[in-house]
């Protein structure tokens, strides 16, 4: 598993790598900060994430892990930006993807690492001139979670569609995770059984 969530993260730097090398000298400018408010997951204290067991984590619980920033006001990019601009909020930030706003604010779509690579670079497009919206995946074949769905349902959703990021929605926008963020909370799953059965086999408890 471990193995699993290293590939993973060195195949994302490898792609930012790649777009940033080919946007290179290009005249990336950098993207207006635009303050939008947007819905964010409370609770009353939850049990530890480690105590729950798999099946019962949601992505709440993932989101809470993450921290306010991540939630409350994470990033963004509007349909008519410059493709050069998103992958320089993107690189700025060490993600890889971006939801998409209309200019009402309404969720238009999502861009990826993989959608600059295979339409901007792959085809020898410029990022200059190419507006997000010509290579975002559109909202009506996006695929979203809700906060109460559970992390085990949000995993198979994202293998069967062979997507890396899903946006989690409540009638509004409250996060993102991405596949990094469900094999993390796998793993901190199997730390904390482990430890359990630890305690247990050396009497801790009764």
């Amino acid at each position: 598993m471990q193995g699993l969530y290293r590939g993973i993260r060195y195949g994302q730097s490898t792609s930012r790598a790649a777009i940033l090398q080919h946007f290179h000298g290009n005249g990336i400018t950098k993207t207006d900060k635009i303050s939008l408010r947007f819905g964010c997951v409370t609770s009353s204290p939850p049990m530890p994430m480690q105590q729950k067991g798999l099946e019962n984590v949601t992505v709440s619980d993932v989101l809470m892990t993450k921290g306010e920033e991540k939630v409350g006001s994470w990033l963004w990019c509007q349909v008519d930006d410059a493709v050069i601009n998103a992958v320089r909020n993107m690189a700025e930030n060490n993600i890889g993807s971006l939801v998409v706003l209309k200019q009402e604010g309404h969720v238009a779509g999502i861009v990826t690492e993989r959608d600059c690579l295979k339409k901007i670079v792959a085809q020898g497009r410029s990022p200059i001139y190419t507006r997000v919206e010509e290579i975002m995946t559109d909202k009506s074949n996006l695929i979203t979670v809700t906060s109460d769905t559970k992390i085990l349902g949000a995993m198979r959703l994202m293998i069967e569609n062979r997507i890396r990021h899903v946006p989690v929605i409540d009638g509004r926008i409250v996060g993102m995770i991405s596949i990094v963020d469900v094999i993390r909370a796998v793993m901190e799953q199997q730390t904390g059984e482990l430890k359990r059965l630890n305690d247990y086999i050396n009497g801790k408890y009764y």
